[in-house]
C-alpha cells in the first residue's frame, strides 16, 4: 500500500469481517455487575431495502458510543433488528405481485449487508425480525396476557374507513381527505376494534416523566405530558328541554368559571343526539357526512373554517335561571375528546368566538380586560353574578362547590390521552390469537397463529377476510363452528417491547426476566423526534403493563435518550414546480443553474431529504467514491448529535483529504519511530492533555467536539514530528490511534495492525487509554508566538514563566536576533506578540 494514498478500498475488504459485528453472551452479562453494562439501542429500523442518510448518522452515533464504551471496559449489548411488519410491504408485493414476506426478507438481507460494510458494532446473534414467527408467537402470548388482566378489549370505535380498499388509515394515510393509497373519499366509520387501556395508566405515565427530567430532551416530555394532556375541570350537564331525546347533555370543560358567559352547546357529529337527528333531518345528516370527510388532527381542526348547523333543540342554563341555550352540531368538536359536547363563551375562547361570530351569536364578556376579544388571560369577574370580583382560580374553586351543591355537575379530570387501538384490517402484520364463537363468545387461540403464506392480496379489504380455510376453525371450547378474529396488530404493539426482546431472542417465554431485571434499563436510546410520543410513550406503558403482569420488575425502558437530528440536502427545482435531483443540474454560468436538457433551476432551502423532493444522497454511492471512514468520519463532524446536519459534498472531499493526510503523517512518523529518532519529549504531555479532553467530549456524545479535538491533535502531532523523539512519537499516535478509531474503525484498525506488527490483539479488544492527570494537568503551557498579529508558531514552556524568558523563547524560534524587534507584548501563559 502506498505510503501518500490511503486506500480505504483494500482496507475494508481487509477488516470487512473482524469490524462486522461481535457477540456478547448472556452468561457474560449475568456476571457482570450492573453498573459495567451498558446497553445501546438505536430505535428499530424498517426494512425498506436501502439505507438512507438519516440511517447512517442514527446508527452511526450507537456504533461510536458503543465502541466507546466497550473500550472503557463495560460489557455492551448493542443489539439491531427489523421492523418487518406493516402495510409498505403488502403494497410492494401487491405491485411487484409478489409476497410482503420474500419482499421483506430480501430487503432485510439487502440492509444487514450496508450495515456491515458500514462497520457497526452489532450483536448480530441478537439480531429479531418482527415478522418471524419467533418474535410474534411471544407477542400473542403478551397479548393474551394483556385480555386476561383486562388491559385489552373491544368495542365500537370511529375510525378513518377507506371505502375502496376496505381498510382503517391512520390520520396521517388521510390526505386532503382521501386514501393515500385508492384516493377515495375517507369516511368515518362505526366498526369494532380491539384497543388496549393506556389510560389506566395515564397518572403513572404523567409522573414518571419526572424521572426521565434531566435524561430525556425537554421536548420530548413536554410533547408526552401535553399528549397525556390531564385537565382539571368540572362536568356540567345542561337539561335538554325536547323530550324523546337524553335528559341533559353533559359537557366537560377546564374553564367552568366562564359559564355566565356561555352562548350555545355545541356536540360532535358523532354525539348520540347528532345521530338520532341525522336519522330525520336532512340537513343535519349532510353535515354529518361532510364532517366523517375531514381530517381530524390538531394541525386541521385549528386551520379549518369552524362550521356548525343548528340542531332545533335548547338546552337550559344550569345557573341563569330561565336563559336557553342553542344546541349546534360543531365540527370542531370531536367525540374522542371529553364527553363530545362543550359548552361555548365566545368572550375567551378563540375558537368559540370564531363561531359565535360566523353564526351571529351572543357574546358576553366575564373577565374583566381591555385587550380585545376573545381574551383568554386571568383577570376579575364581571357579569358573573355571584362569581363578580373573583380570579379564575377562585371562580373555578367557587363554581364546582355551587354545581355540585345544586346537582347540576361535579369537580372532574379528564385526559386527552386515549386508549390506544390496536386493530388493523391487513394481511402483513401479527396476528390476533382469539376465535369468536357464538357460543363461547371471544376465546383464546392456540398460539402461535401463524400467517397463512398462500395469500391472495389483489381482493379489496382484508386479504385474511377471503381465507376461508385460514378464517373458518373450530370453537376451542365447545367444538363448535367459529371464525378466527382477522384484525391484526398494530405494529406499535411489536415496536413496544423489542428491547426486551433483544436480551434473549431464543427464549421460550417472551422476556427473559433474570437477563431484563439486570441488563434493563437501556442507557441510550438513538432515534428521531418524530417517535417522541407514540412509540416512546407506548415503550413506556408496556414497561408498566410488564411489571404488572409480572415479566419483569423495572419500570423505565431508556434512561437516556438522543433525538438525532434530520440529514438535510438543498433541493432544487424548475420553473415548472417540478423537483430535480441535484446530479441533473449543472451551471450555465452567472450562477444560473439548468437541467441536463436545459432547463433553468431554482435552488431551494436545506430540507430534509427525501425521495419525493429529489434531493436524497445514495450512502453506498458515497461510500464507494469516499470510502466508509470518510462517510463515518463527515456525517458527526461539524454538527451536534441533536442538531439538523446539512449534506455538503465539498465538505465530505476534505475529510477524505484528512484521512489521507493522516496516512501519510502516519507513515512518517511510524518511521521516527522504528528509528528511535531522538528529539523533544514534550508531545507526551500534550497527548495526555487532548486525551482528557477528548474522553470528555466522547462520555458527553459531543461527538462534533470530539472530532474537532482530534483533528487538532493531530495537526500538534504533524506539527512537531520533525523535532519529537521517535519514543515520544510512539506516545502520540498509540493515543492518536485508539481515540480515532470509535469514529473510523478502518484506517485506525490498518495504523494498530502496522504499529503492533500484527499483533494478536486486535484494536477493538483494546482498552482506552488511560489519562496521566499529572501530565494532563501538568505546568507547562502552549505558547502561541505571532509577529504584527499573525500566528507563526507555537512552543512549550513552565506555566507562569516571566515575561523575559518567554520573549527569548519565542526570538529564538523564529531566528530573530536580539533587539531586532520593535516592541513585544506578552500575555502571560498564553501569546506573545512581536512586532517589526
Amino acid at each position: 500500500m502506498s505510503d501518500n494514498i490511503y486506500n480505504f478500498r483494500a482496507v475494508e475488504k481487509k477488516w470487512g469481517d473482524v469490524l462486522a459485528g461481535y457477540a456478547i453472551s448472556n452468561d457474560e452479562i449475568m456476571c457482570t455487575n450492573k453498573d459495567k453494562i451498558y446497553y445501546v439501542l438505536e430505535m428499530l429500523p424498517y426494512p425498506s431495502g436501502k439505507l438512507h442518510m438519516g440511517h447512517v448518522r442514527n446508527y452511526m452515533i450507537g456504533d461510536v458510543v458503543a465502541r466507546f464504551k466497550r473500550m472503557l471496559g463495560f460489557t455492551v449489548i448493542h443489539p439491531i433488528g427489523w421492523d418487518s411488519f406493516g402495510m409498505p410491504a403488502e403494497n410492494a408485493a401487491i405491485q411487484e405481485g409478489g409476497h410482503p414476506k420474500a419482499w421483506t426478507n430480501d430487503n432485510i438481507a439487502n440492509m444487514r449487508q450496508e450495515l456491515q460494510k458500514l462497520a457497526y458494532m452489532y450483536d448480530w446473534p441478537r439480531e429479531i425480525s418482527t415478522c418471524n414467527s419467533k418474535y410474534y408467537a411471544k407477542e400473542q402470548e403478551i397479548f393474551l396476557s394483556m385480555f386476561k388482566h383486562g388491559l385489552v378489549y373491544r368495542k365500537k370505535s370511529y375510525v378513518n374507513w377507506d371505502p375502496v380498499d376496505q381498510t382503517v388509515l391512520a390520520n396521517e394515510q388521510v390526505i386532503d381527505g382521501r386514501g393515500w393509497r385508492s384516493g377515495a373519499i375517507v369516511e368515518k366509520k362505526l366498526i369494532e376494534q380491539w384497543s388496549i387501556r393506556i389510560t389506566s395508566y395515564a397518572d403513572e405515565l404523567l409522573d414518571g416523566l419526572k424521572d426521565l427530567t434531566g435524561a430525556w430532551p425537554d421536548k420530548v416530555l413536554k410533547m408526552q405530558e401535553n399528549w397525556i394532556g390531564k385537565s382539571d375541570g368540572a362536568i356540567i350537564n345542561f337539561e335538554l328541554e325536547q323530550q324523546h331525546y337524553p335528559s341533559h347533555i353533559s359537557v366537560f370543560t377546564t374553564r367552568p368559571d366562564t359559564i355566565f358567559g356561555a352562548s350555545f352547546v355545541a356536540i360532535s357529529p358523532d354525539h348520540e343526539v347528532a345521530q338520532k337527528l341525522a336519522k330525520t333531518n336532512k340537513l343535519v345528516s349532510n353535515f354529518v357526512d361532510e364532517c366523517r370527510k375531514m381530517k381530524t388532527t390538531e394541525e386541521a381542526l385549528e386551520k379549518m373554517e369552524k362550521k356548525g348547523v343548528f340542531t332545533g333543540l335548547y338546552v337550559k342554563h344550569p345557573v341563569k335561571n330561565g336563559e336557553r341555550l342553542p344546541v349546534y352540531i360543531a365540527n370542531f368538536v370531536l367525540i374522542e375528546y371529553g364527553t363530545g359536547a362543550v359548552f361555548a363563551c365566545p368572550a375567551h375562547d378563540e375558537r368559540d368566538f370564531e363561531f359565535a361570530k360566523k353564526y351571529e351569536l351572543s357574546i358576553t364578556r366575564v373577565i374583566k380586560s381591555d385587550a380585545p376579544l376573545p381574551y383568554t388571560g386571568d383577570g376579575e369577574h364581571i357579569n358573573s353574578g355571584f362569581l363578580n370580583g373573583l380570579d379564575v382560580a377562585d371562580a373555578k374553586l367557587s363554581i364546582i362547590a355551587y354545581l355540585e351543591k345544586i346537582g347540576a355537575g361535579q369537580r372532574q379530570t379528564t385526559y386527552r390521552l386515549r386508549d390506544w387501538t390496536i386493530s388493523r384490517q391487513r394481511y402483513w402484520g401479527c396476528p390476533i390469537p382469539v376465535i369468536h364463537c357464538q357460543k363461547c363468545g371471544i376465546v383464546q387461540s392456540e398460539i402461535p397463529v401463524l400467517l397463512p403464506d398462500d395469500i391472495e392480496l389483489g381482493c379489496s379489504g382484508n386479504p385474511l377476510e377471503n381465507h376461508r380455510s385460514w378464517k373458518f376453525v373450530k370453537c376451542p371450547k365447545c367444538g363448535d363452528d367459529a371464525v378466527r378474529e382477522t384484525d391484526t396488530l398494530d405494529t406499535f404493539f411489536e415496536s413496544s417491547w423489542y428491547f426486551l426482546r433483544y436480551l434473549d431472542p431464543e427464549s421460550t417465554i417472551p422476556i427473559n426476566q433474570k437477563v431484563a431485571d439486570h441488563a434493563m434499563p437501556v442507557d441510550i436510546c438513538i432515534g428521531g423526534i418524530e417517535h417522541a410520543v407514540l412509540h416512546l410513550l407506548y415503550a413506556r406503558f408496556f414497561m408498566f403493563a410488564l411489571r404488572d403482569m409480572g415479566y419483569l420488575k423495572t419500570e423505565i425502558p431508556f434512561k437516556s435518550l438522543l433525538t438525532q437530528g434530520m440529514v438535510c440536502h438543498k433541493s432544487y427545482k424548475d420553473l415548472d414546480g417540478n423537483w430535480v435531483y441535484p446530479d441533473d443540474i449543472t451551471s450555465a454560468g452567472d450562477g444560473q443553474l439548468i437541467t441536463k436538457d436545459g432547463k433553468k433551476v431554482l435552488e431551494c432551502a436545506f430540507e430534509k431529504m427525501s425521495k419525493s423532493k429529489k434531493n436524497i444522497v445514495n450512502p453506498q454511492k458515497i461510500i464507494d467514491s469516499h470510502g466508509v471512514d470518510a462517510v463515518r468520519l463527515f456525517i458527526i463532524s461539524d454538527t451536534p448529535p441533536e442538531k439538523d446536519f446539512d449534506w455538503n459534498t465539498a465538505a465530505l472531499d476534505g475529510t477524505w483529504r484528512f484521512l489521507n493526510h493522516v496516512w501519510r503523517v502516519f507513515n512518517k512518523a511510524f518511521s521516527r519511530i522504528t528509528q528511535q529518532s531522538p528529539g523533544n519529549e514534550t508531545l507526551v504531555a500534550t497527548t495526555h492533555r487532548f486525551l482528557k479532553k477528548i474522553t470528555a467530549t466522547y462520555e458527553s456524545i459531543s461527538l462534533n467536539k470530539a472530532v474537532a479535538l482530534i483533528r487538532e491533535f493531530f495537526n500538534e502531532i504533524d506539527d512537531k514530528l520533525e523535532s519529537e523523539s521517535g519514543a515520544s512519537i510512539s506516545v502520540a499516535f498509540n493515543v492518536f490511534v485508539k481515540v480515532l478509531y470509535p469514529i473510523t474503525p478502518y484506517i485506525a484498525h490498518e495504523m494498530w495492525s502496522i504499529m503492533t506488527a500484527g499483533g494478536s490483539t486486535p484494536l477493538q479488544s483494546e482498552s482506552w487509554p488511560e489519562t496521566d492527570t499529572k501530565l494532563a494537568e501538568s505546568d507547562t503551557v502552549t505558547i502561541a508566538v505571532q509577529v504584527n498579529g499573525k500566528l507563526r508558531g507555537t512552543f512549550e514552556i513552565c506555566k507562569d514563566a516571566g515575561d523575559i524568558v518567554l520573549e527569548g523563547e519565542a526570538m529564538e524560534l523564529l531566528g530573530l536576533a536580539s533587539g531586532s524587534a520593535r516592541r513585544i507584548v506578552v500575555v502571560p501563559n498564553r501569546i506573545v506578540n512581536i512586532v517589526i
